[in-house]
């Protein structure tokens, strides 16, 4: 009879401790309000398929030689976005027209030549010091026995994003909507050879990580992976990362989905046990391993993934713009929200 006491006890605690924990998380998620939707759409819908496309066919053209880091190709192509927020009144942080994080040849282990991440910020207006992170990294594979590596998804699609997404708050800026806290572009180089671009920033960050709020990282989000194609369902992104260290990130990108884009958010590479282990594989982790909050925006890997045959002509636009409108949208929260995102797990 005392067993069975005791065993009834554990069960209401262990009840009681769960409709604990399921309130805090109705509460959390009724905290999450977006103010002024309408506001948010009218500057989500300057991100157009029209725009979008044509960044991704200048980034990928034969102009620019696969965008390889160091290379002549990559420079033109740091060249274009550094005119591209010149044209856009975007400032840079490092000061006049410096839009280059240079990376010295030193810092590399192989026979490399010095490069550089691309940067632009729009500074916020409350809380100036901390800093949204939004990414993408520029280069891609080059040219090898005489074709070229094109790279529209593998990361045309990401770069042309960010670059809609910064010139939307520098609209909603000037028509005075500007974001409560500072939002950096960074724009990174050397993630094909082992996230090398954003490994340095994290050891030469222009604002201090600890006011880093989050990243928010995209890497290909412009195609359809198989696993979709066969399921006949194109409306989808990968999300990985979010609840990782804040409870509420995974939440707010939720809400910002249910409000704006009707997305089906797809976790299945956000599983800790997933053998692909993409939480590790692009340039978000390096700012995860310092226990700043991350999402990595991905559509998985198809039959052109690392291959000359990664062409413009293959994107989906208007899901390409979609799934910047959800990335936008989740940053403007980011950015406008009374309290600062709470990191409240701790992982490596």
């Amino acid at each position: 009879m005392k067993a069975l006491l005791i065993a009834s006890a554990l069960t209401l605690v262990g009840s009681c401790a769960n409709i604990r924990y399921t309130q805090k998380i109705e509460n959390l998620k009724e905290s999450i309000v977006f103010e002024d939707p309408e506001t948010i759409i009218k500057y989500s819908r300057t991100i157009t398929p029209q725009e979008l496309s044509s960044h991704v066919y200048t980034l990928s053209s034969e102009d620019f030689e696969g965008r390889e880091a160091g290379k002549i190709g990559f420079h033109r192509a740091s060249n274009f976005l550094k005119d591209f927020y010149v044209d856009n009144d975007i400032p840079s942080p490092l000061g006049f027209d410096n839009y280059y994080q240079r990376i010295p040849k030193s810092y590399f282990s192989k026979n490399s030549p010095s490069t550089q991440n691309v940067v632009a910020y729009i500074e916020g207006s409350e809380h100036p010091e901390e800093v949204i992170i939004i990414s993408a990294h520029l280069d891609h594979l080059g040219t090898f026995t005489d074709k070229t590596y094109f790279g529209a998804d593998d990361n045309a699609s990401g770069t042309a994003a960010v670059m809609e997404m910064a010139q939307a708050f520098a609209l909603a800026k000037k028509d005075g909507y500007g974001p409560k806290r500072s939002i950096l572009f960074l724009h990174l180089t050397s993630e094909e050879s082992g996230l090398l671009g954003s490994n340095y920033y994290v050891k030469h960050p222009i604002y201090a990580l600890d006011n880093t709020v989050v990243n928010l990282n995209i890497d290909m989000i412009g195609r359809v992976d198989k696993i979709h194609e066969e399921k006949q369902q194109e409306n989808y992104i990968y999300i990985i990362g979010a609840d990782r260290l804040s409870t509420k990130l995974h939440y707010i990108s939720e809400a910002a989905n249910n409000q704006f884009s009707k997305l089906i958010l797809d976790y299945k590479y956000n599983a800790e046990d997933d053998s692909n282990r993409y939480y590790y594989r692009s340039d978000h982790y390096n700012f995860a391993y310092r226990n700043i909050p991350v999402i990595f925006y991905f559509n998985g890997e198809h039959e052109d993934y690392h291959q000359p045959s990664d062409t413009p002509d293959k994107i989906n636009y208007p899901l390409l713009q979609k799934r910047t409108q959800l990335i936008f949208s989740t940053a403007w929260y980011l950015a406008n929200c009374d309290e600062r995102l709470e990191v409240d797990k701790i992982k490596k």
